[in-house]
């Protein structure tokens, strides 16, 4: 099965119909069909990072969001671990010329990794380091 990776600007845009990509996010997803998502530990606390300051309401549905990740079978979640910092640090420190963020490190060594070349984002970023931006 295909393998698509998922960025945090997916997970902040579905749970979010007010969200500037909520429906191009949906469009995006609906058009992959039936394949297999991909994201990490760090892209989920960029996600709960994103709501944490809302209020409570809010942030328990980011909780519940985060924990049907987690236990989704057709959705494999990568850990944080100190290779992954390390890894995603030395790809920091390479591209001096960009603005990538440490998580869009990590995200991009775990597609390489993988071999995906899909992402669920609309971060001009993934497009820079040759990946397909699904989200326009």
């Amino acid at each position: 099965m295909k393998a698509v990776f998922v960025d945090t600007l997916y997970w902040v845009a579905i749970v979010n119909p007010r969200d500037q990509w909520y429906e191009s996010a949906k469009k995006a997803r609906k058009k992959l069909g039936n394949v297999r998502l991909v994201t990490t530990d760090e892209v989920l606390v960029e996600f709960l990072t994103t709501y944490c300051r809302l209020g409570e309401q809010i942030r328990q549905m980011a909780v519940e969001v985060t924990r049907s990740i987690l236990d989704d079978p057709n959705i494999k979640v990568f850990p944080q671990s100190r290779d992954s910092f390390l890894n995603g640090l030395a790809l920091y420190a390479d591209r001096k010329d960009k603005n990538y963020s440490l998580t869009d490190c990590v995200s991009m060594n775990v597609m390489k990794k993988e071999s995906i070349t899909d992402v669920l984002t609309n971060d001009i970023h993934f497009g820079q380091e040759g990946f397909n931006v699904l989200i326009s």
